[in-house]
């Protein structure tokens, strides 16, 4: 029998199915839950030693006869700074070491309670990485546990060896044992590149050539990379490839972008259908709040995400390998190595967004940004502010020789206009730019200063407060907590505008926006900047995106 407390059990089944072995056991109480399960289990070799400090470079002998990782668990306290010794032999000697500490539950850590000291991170620079698990109440935390647990055992061989150390908070009671068998656990594996001298990944290849329902996700990319095309030709018909326009041009098939609105329309028998067996991402962070909900309930059986620096991103909550390898290598690499079996779903996938129809709704928010979007001159720069703005841009097609860009690496409103002004600083395009008023006001100061000129138009879209968050359940007109939220105002751009030297246009029905788009649009760089000001009103807008939706979820 086991402990009951699902952490422990997330890290006995874990340490057993990396290939773990031997562990090195202290004596304690607040460690006894763990002891108790590790000791229970064949797989594992177990050495009891009551000295931590000896314990610790004991483990390293372990490791060193055999080359693998091996652990070493003690009780909370000062027992774990007796390890500290041996952590920094194995840092310096790059031995890959596990360092299990069992520790109160933080509400205690200062409250004079019994053997209680800071332990996250006691470790600092001397251990390739430091995880604290929580205690498991969830779901979530359970999947959350999983993925530290996996991060920290997959870093001890990560860009050369060495120690990781592992927190584990216990609650009361500690003692009890009630568990059968341990869980089956979902292992996250790193290949550092497709290298025969990391590991062999014949086996990889077999499992990509076992699905025929492959699945490409790619996130925002500030680049355009042009596929060969012979790989162009050995990759389109593989996979559906998913793309924002963030992710500018880096795929090599056929890009579905208002895949938004088709997850959103789709009944739940069509979500089934349309479900990937494998999932490929990489780039970048994905705004589609649709798509993750859609992944993380209807999970592929494997997702792996390539990236350069190898990290664990566990977008979807189904991870289960890391490719750490430029993604365009990776992919020009695996075109030839993919069976040609034919596979309907990338044809399924394009077939079903191609009869989503794009907006087409009155004067709004929406309206305009899909009317300056069909208007952008080739080639240009389209700088897309965050909330409302980036997400109603994704419903529209941009032609490919557009370059987008967006500060998504935190998604906050602060530095949008900023960011896009000194882009355009050095950028022979013209560079169009879609923000919010809130984003502008925010930022407004991007304009104090002279390093800008003609190749800058800038919509700001008016509607006197934070449209996106007027959609919030509950936000109706009569809420104590509306205007703190959506943060209401009646301020124009005009006179900063024209401060700063800018040509302005106030816009407040389509007749008056066809007036000035044109002008607007125009390829050719204008003596000034031009910021046109859009007014709409937020009522109307949620209105209109509501019955869109309505109207392709009932088409």
């Amino acid at each position: 029998m086991y402990s009951d407390k699902k952490s422990i059990l997330q890290l006995a089944a874990l340490l057993k199915a990396h290939g773990v072995k031997k562990i090195v056991l202290c004596p304690g109480s607040r460690n006894a839950p763990i002891v108790h399960t590790l000791s229970n289990i064949e797989d594992f070799v177990c050495y009891s030693i009551t000295d931590e400090r000896s314990a610790g470079f004991f483990a390293i002998g372990l490791s060193l006869q055999g080359g693998g990782p091996a652990a070493i668990c003690c009780t909370s306290g000062s027992a774990l700074l007796n390890i500290y010794p041996a952590v920094a032999e194995a840092f310096y000697q790059q031995i890959p070491l596990i360092v299990i500490s069992a520790d109160r539950p933080a509400a205690w850590i200062g409250q004079m309670d019994g053997q209680t000291m800071p332990q996250p991170d006691i470790f600092s620079k001397l251990v390739k990485l430091s995880v604290n698990l929580p205690e498991v109440n969830s779901d979530e935390d359970e999947w959350y546990c999983n993925r530290l647990i996996n991060e920290a055992i997959i870093e001890t061989t990560h860009h050369g060896k060495g120690p990781v150390h592992i927190n584990v908070p216990i609650s009361e009671p500690i003692y009890r044992f009630t568990a059968k068998e341990l869980p089956e656990v979902r292992v996250i594996t790193r290949y550092q590149g497709l290298n025969v001298y990391d590991r062999d990944y014949n086996e990889l290849i077999a499992r990509l050539n076992s699905y025929t329902k492959r699945m490409a996700v790619v996130g925002q990319m500030n680049l355009i990379y042009l596929f060969e095309k012979k790989y162009v030709k050995a990759l389109s018909k593989q996979f559906a490839w998913l793309t924002e326009h963030l992710s500018n041009q880096t795929i090599p098939g056929y890009a579905i972008k208002n895949f938004d609105a088709a997850i959103y329309s789709m009944t739940p028998e069509k979500k089934e259908e349309m479900r990937p067996e494998l999932l490929i991402t990489y780039g970048g962070h994905v705004v589609s709040k649709q798509l993750k909900k859609y992944l993380r309930e209807n999970p592929p059986k494997e997702h792996w995400h390539i990236s350069a620096d190898g990290k664990v991103t566990d977008l979807f909550g189904c991870l289960n390998t890391v490719i750490e390898m430029d993604p365009f290598e990776f992919l020009e690499k695996i075109a030839f190595l993919i069976e040609g079996k034919s596979t309907m779903f990338p044809m399924m996938w394009e077939n079903y967004c191609l009869s989503i129809p794009e907006p087409s709704l009155d004067f709004s928010h929406i309206s305009v940004i899909g009317d300056l979007i069909r208007r952008l001159p080739q080639p240009s720069s389209l700088h897309l502010a965050n909330s409302s703005t980036v997400r109603y841009a994704q419903l529209f097609k941009i032609p490919s020789t557009t370059e987008i860009c967006c500060n998504r690496g935190i998604n906050g409103i602060e530095g949008s206009l900023s960011t896009a002004l000194g882009y355009a600083a050095t950028s022979e395009n013209i560079n169009f730019i879609i923000i919010g008023d809130l984003s502008f006001f925010y930022d407004m100061n991007a304009l104090w200063n002279n390093n800008f000129r003609g190749n800058i138009r800038i919509m700001v879209i008016n509607n006197e407060g934070g449209e996106i968050f007027h959609t919030l359940p509950g936000m109706d007109s009569k809420s104590q907590s509306r205007k703190f939220i959506t943060a209401e105002h009646k301020t124009s751009a005009k006179g900063w505008a024209e401060e700063r030297g800018f040509i302005y246009h106030s816009i407040s029905n389509q007749e008056e926006l066809k007036n000035y788009i044109d002008e607007f649009t125009t390829n050719e760089e204008l003596p000034k900047p031009m910021l046109i000001e859009v007014f709409t009103d937020k009522e109307k807008d949620t209105t209109l995106l509501r019955e869109y939706y309505h109207s392709i979820k009932n088409r």
